[in-house]
């Protein structure tokens, strides 16, 4: 189906499929299929840590974190990945990754981002420069000091996994990062001498002579008018950003399509792409109203429920529908495949704790895999060997007598030639 594509993700082609000799393959049938969408559809991959990248290194299990589904085997979270996205956001949180000083999860981190970029997914670190889940070696340093290393963690882990992560969240939370009060660190201490636009800058330019190539998002929870004039600021400053990454927990109810979009549009302004970078629906009771900080709410169990999970499937494909119809966006990132350890403990995931697949696992799958996507298809070449192709802008591959080759299709109307190997 194609009817439900937006417009500005609806590609248009004419394919002319090619022989090994370069000659037009004419009258033929062929196969035509996606293998990928050019847009960013992805998820937190914490889950996958302990099953493909080994133990955490010690120490790292005293820092609190989540996203663990303990229990949970790979021979149900790979297919629930992969049959959804093409994009994985891996954890760098410096007090996890360098729990005690010199001891990293650099290798588990590595054979973890390797197996998914081995199946297509595209991976980012998340985040080079945030001031919690800090290292508990890093209270007693003098602030210089501070600094010193955080310059080199920004620019060393962009320079070691470039090729494999080249995807960043530079800093992240910025706009409280100055006066973050929910326990002491040295990098909002750090923060505070500097000031926002100058901590930001560091950031970004170490990032950067790390790995030139690398997409670096400025990425905050705070979506009014304060983060607004940071960026504003940050951009009159000269630094290079590369992306807008905006957050939208929705723990105390779904925001609605009025309002999602009036947040996109205000940060569309500054003409940089839009990156969904952690959103997510809960499938059971609604966090009460009034809570500010998200992280005072916590029960000892907040269970998934028939109708919490109703109401998740629907505001998915709502939510869904607006931020893929947006021509800002280009990337939106789920956060949390799994309700088992899911941030706050909050019913989150598209599957439930014992793995199982909520409706709204479905309810994505119709819009992702169904709607927005083109199934083997058999088409029928004409006299110039050529096919007319209507798709979600992205990677296909078309089949003709055992012969197999890959093309990629940018949306709009176009033409292309695809030649079959020998």
């Amino acid at each position: 189906m194609t009817g439900g594509i937006p417009a500005h993700h609806r590609a248009d082609a004419t394919v002319r499929v090619l022989d090994a000799h370069g000659e037009p393959l004419r009258d033929a049938d062929v196969l035509v299929e996606q293998r990928r969408q050019a847009f960013g559809f992805g998820t937190i991959g914490f889950d996958l840590l302990p099953l493909v990248g080994g133990p955490a290194p010690r120490g790292a299990e005293d820092v609190e974190a989540f996203g663990t589904a303990e229990g949970l085997p790979l021979e149900v979270l790979e297919p629930a990945y992969l049959g959804l996205f093409n994009q994985a956001t891996l954890p760098f949180y410096w007090g996890r990754y360098e729990p005690e000083r010199g001891v990293t999860d650099e290798e588990r981190l590595r054979r973890t981002a390797q197996w998914f970029v081995d199946r297509g997914v595209t991976v980012k670190g998340h985040p080079l420069l945030w001031h919690t889940v800090t290292p508990a070696w890093q209270a007693a340093l003098p602030l210089d000091e501070v600094e010193r290393l955080q310059r080199e963690r920004s620019r060393a882990l962009p320079a070691a996994f470039a090729g494999l992560i080249d995807v960043w969240d530079a800093i992240n939370e910025a706009v409280i990062m100055p006066v973050f009060a929910n326990g002491a660190n040295r990098i909002t201490d750090l923060a505070a001498e500097k000031g926002r636009l100058e901590t930001v800058r560091l950031a970004f330019e170490e990032a950067r002579a790390g790995n030139p190539g690398a997409t670096l998002l400025i990425n905050d929870f705070d979506l009014s008018p304060a983060y607004e004039r940071l960026i504003e600021q940050v951009l009159e400053a000269g630094v290079a950003v590369d992306a807008i990454g905006l957050q939208t927990h929705m723990h105390q109810g779904y925001r609605g399509e009025e309002a999602t979009t009036a947040v996109l549009d205000r940060f569309a302004r500054f003409g940089l792409p839009l990156h969904m970078t952690e959103t997510s629906l809960v499938s059971g009771h609604l966090m009460p109203p009034g809570i500010e900080d998200l992280n005072d709410y916590r029960i000892p169990e907040w269970p998934s429920t028939e109708e919490g999970e109703a109401r998740q499937a629907d505001e998915l494909v709502r939510h869904y529908r607006t931020l893929v119809g947006h021509p800002a966006v280009e990337v939106v990132n789920y956060w949390g495949l799994t309700d088992a350890g899911a941030w706050l403990g909050a019913p989150v995931g598209l599957l439930r704790k014992d793995g199982s697949r909520k409706p709204g696992y479905a309810a994505l799958e119709r819009l992702i895999r169904g709607e927005w996507w083109m199934p083997a298809t058999v088409l029928r070449t004409d006299r110039d060997g050529a096919v007319r192709v209507t798709g979600f802008a992205g990677d296909y591959v078309v089949r003709a007598d055992g012969r197999e080759a890959g093309f990629a299709l940018s949306a709009g109307d176009g033409a292309t030639s695809v030649h079959l190997p020998g």
